[in-house]
């Protein structure tokens, strides 16, 4: 078993979310604050925490699949690229653009993104896949948080 991949690939993740955030901290600090929000919004601290743990179960998850190996790795591995990509996506479209309704439908291709990744990781490694379940569940609640600020801020 190799342990590179138990740290590179969540520190990726972790760097590729810091990053997005980096990019969006002046519309995370001035214009989200100011947004009408869903009553349903967790506190503003819940959502770090959040996001560090899916990162870390994003790493570990491909971390997984690339140590049993095998034939279904290489598609594993493009999706997880793909859903990261579109995660650092929607930070920027959501927060640095304010851009709610195409921040939604990039949330839509993500969320189906990381359901294809789910598959594709459990053609390897089913734990893989299972550590990706709350990271879908999150981003479902997302979308309706999303939905909402771009409802009641039209």
């Amino acid at each position: 078993m190799k342990k590179w991949p138990y740290i590179t690939f969540p520190l990726v993740a972790l760097a590729v979310g810091f990053l997005s955030s980096f990019l969006s901290r002046e519309g995370m600090t001035t214009v989200y604050p100011t947004l009408q929000k869903s009553a349903l919004t967790p506190p503003d601290w819940v959502f770090p925490v959040v996001w560090a743990v899916l990162y870390v179960l994003m790493g570990v998850g491909l971390a997984l699949v690339v140590n049993k190996g095998g034939a279904g790795v290489p598609p594993a591995f493009r999706l997880w690229v793909l859903q990261l990509a579109a995660n650092f996506s929607w930070t920027l479209l959501f927060f640095g653009a304010g851009a709610h309704l195409a921040a939604l439908v990039c949330l839509g291709v993500l969320w189906l993104l990381v359901l294809g990744m789910i598959l594709a990781f459990a053609r390897v490694s089913r734990p893989a896949a299972w550590l990706q379940v709350p990271y879908l569940l999150w981003l479902t609640f997302a979308a309706y948080l999303n939905y909402m600020v771009w409802i009641l801020n039209k």
